[in-house]
């Protein structure tokens, strides 16, 4: 204002004031509020290449030799995975099918029955094309991982307004506690959750829509918001429909909780969190209609979860201890799961009282006590059908007895609602390190800071172990399977890839899944009654494969074998089998018997190859 006024005094008229004014620096007020934002960015992008840099530490091993490398922990899933996600890229070519026949040729199996991951596939496809899927699969391992912490990071800081500090606390243990580092080796469904901080972004912003708004305002940012909420819905179930399931359930139980706590609050939210949570419902039905319809009655559908609810529950101790995977974990507790893919809970006996503490301390907050309600009651659900503690099946029934048979909730294994306790314990644990930094109380501001990071210290992850795993053949690496057989028809790998090795599946991934393989590892509808199976049965010509790998001896080979071997040929329709020549145990004796029963092989390149006329 003082430049202003000298310039216009000096000028003597209103031309030269009105150029004073245009030429006038912007205020002081001004340019804090511009420094200010300037900081607030410059935090948010180190906070974000922090999350990031850990993801890659914690995936160092994978993502220095995504080819020659497995999860140590969980290969056979990732062979899985690998071939997944080279069929997700082939949405580009055209082929967006749900039930692929492509793996357990000719039957096929249904990719919303066998958490596809479509999503994935289609974001990753051109690494996937250019590099690989043991790149895209490198990749997704760690991307999971840093997209979820960053995403967490985003709606703590930016939408809960909660300090850069105490959200950057509650992002990476969104990210990196125990259940997520556990369910990334190989379970990318399960890590896929940078989408669920945009669905909880969706409801705060329908609960926060002002009642004051013009008609057409307050209609257009509902409606709006409802719309992409119902779109988040329908990619998230193509990413991964068991996430999906637990966020809707956690979020359910939230409105309800906080309905109870603050029913006044909750009376002023009603309307645009009704009207706006019918529209996404409404959008996620339209566009999940024929999927959802395919999933649970199409071709190769399975009525059940393949998995023993009784089986995949969370140990009570579980709760208290310290996970194997961290560094102040003890491989003791590897008894208390049913894989290590699954240790879910594992927040420890210092991180538990830390967050009651903090729980106590933000106690008049209805957002902190509805999340207690909501883990309390998704921690209880863990514990599956019957109680266990400590690797003991006790007689004490848990609650999850009460949904067990239930469609949806069937498919969903009990330990996994444990995960729903990360976000609702970061969300505790950030809101008291807000409320202590915002304290006028220097002890506060120092203790409860360096209290929460005293209970999380224990809980720090040791990058994921890996192994090494045979190279895929040049033959198929190098594009040479075109000789073969044609795209889209049946070869057969030798010994056939089956859920207890379904390594081969790298076969088909390498030619990112341009070729059918009979049986594979996948959930099908083969049990007694149709009910889900894992894999299919082998047939004969198949269960010679495995016997003579597993055991090195050549058996006879008498007519009645080789007529198995010509009808299983022609049952799979194949075109070819093909042997690898290295990295196969017992070569040479696999050989000797494909001799016995379809005459000399072709050597190519790393390969021998049986073609056939398939029919």
């Amino acid at each position: 204002m003082t430049t202003l006024s000298s310039a216009a005094d000096g000028a003597g008229g209103a031309e030269q004031a009105g150029t004073a004014d245009r030429a006038a620096p912007p205020s002081h007020a001004a340019a804090v509020a511009t420094a200010s934002r300037r900081r607030r960015r410059l935090v948010d992008l180190a906070v974000c290449a922090a999350l990031t840099l850990a993801a890659v530490i914690l995936t160092h091993g994978l993502l220095a030799h995504p080819a020659n490398r497995a999860l140590a922990l969980n290969k056979d899933d990732q062979a899985l995975v690998e071939w997944l996600l080279a069929l997700g890229a082939r949405f580009w070519t055209g082929d967006l099918h749900l039930v692929s026949h492509l793996l357990n040729a000719p039957d096929g199996i249904n990719l919303l029955s066998n958490a596809s991951m479509t999503v994935l596939g289609v974001l990753l496809a051109p690494v996937t094309f250019t590099l690989g899927a043991p790149v895209s699969f490198a990749v997704a391992v760690a991307g999971n991982l840093a997209a979820t912490g960053i995403a967490w990071y985003l709606l703590l800081t930016r939408t809960l307004r909660l300090h850069p500090a105490a959200a950057a606390t509650g992002a990476a243990f969104c990210a990196y506690a125990p259940g997520m580092i556990s369910q990334a080796n190989a379970h990318l469904h399960m890590t896929s959750q940078w989408l669920v901080p945009v669905v909880v972004w969706c409801v705060v912003r329908l609960a926060r829509t002002p009642d004051d708004l013009p008609p057409t305002r307050w209609l257009r940012r509902v409606g709006g918001t409802g719309l992409l909420l119902g779109a988040v819905v329908c990619v998230q179930l193509f990413l991964g429909e068991e996430v999906l399931f637990l966020t809707a359930a956690a979020l359910a139980l939230f409105c309800l909780a906080y309905a109870l706590i603050a029913p006044k609050r909750a009376g002023q939210v009603y309307r645009p969190l009704a009207i706006g949570l019918a529209i996404g419902g409404a959008v996620a039905l339209i566009g999940l209609a024929y999927p959802l319809s395919m999933q649970f009655a199409g071709a190769q559908h399975v009525p059940n979860g393949p998995f023993a609810p009784d089986f995949f529950v969370a140990d009570l101790r579980g709760f208290w201890s310290i996970s194997p995977l961290s560094w102040a974990g003890s491989p003791d507790g590897a008894r208390l799961v049913s894989g290590p893919a699954e240790y879910n809970t594992f927040f420890g006996t210092p991180l538990l009282l830390v967050t009651i503490a903090a729980a106590a301390w933000l106690r008049r907050r209805a957002m902190v006590l509805a999340s207690v309600a909501v883990g309390l009651v998704m921690a209880a659900l863990a514990l599956g059908p019957h109680v266990v503690v400590n690797g003991t099946r006790t007689g004490q029934s848990g609650p999850y007895r009460l949904l067990q048979g239930l469609p949806v909730i069937d498919g969903a294994l009990p330990t996994r609602f444990a995960l729903a306790l990360i976000p609702i314990i970061a969300i505790v644990l950030a809101a008291a390190i807000d409320r202590a930094l915002s304290d006028n109380r220097r002890p506060v501001r120092l203790v409860v800071p360096a209290v929460v990071a005293l209970a999380l210290l224990p809980l720090v992850p040791k990058p994921l172990p890996t192994i090494e795993r045979a190279a895929v053949p040049q033959f198929f690496t190098e594009g040479h399977w075109r000789e073969c057989v044609r795209p889209g028809g049946v070869l057969v790998p030798v010994p056939v890839p089956n859920p207890g090795n379904p390594d081969k599946m790298r076969w088909p991934a390498a030619a990112n899944a341009a070729f059918a393989i009979p049986e594979g590892f996948f959930i099908g509808p083969y049990a007694a009654g149709g009910q889900a199976s894992i894999g299919i049965y082998s047939r004969p010509t198949s269960q010679l494969f495995n016997e003579v790998e597993r055991t090195g001896t050549v058996p006879p080979i008498t007519a009645t074998e080789q007529a198995h071997a010509r009808d299983d040929i022609a049952y799979w329709h194949a075109s070819c089998l093909v042997l690898a020549d290295r990295d196969q145990p017992h070569a040479g004796e696999l050989r000797q018997t494909l001799e016995a029963l379809y005459g000399p092989g072709q050597h190519v390149v790393d390969v021998t190859v049986w073609r056939f006329n398939a029919a």
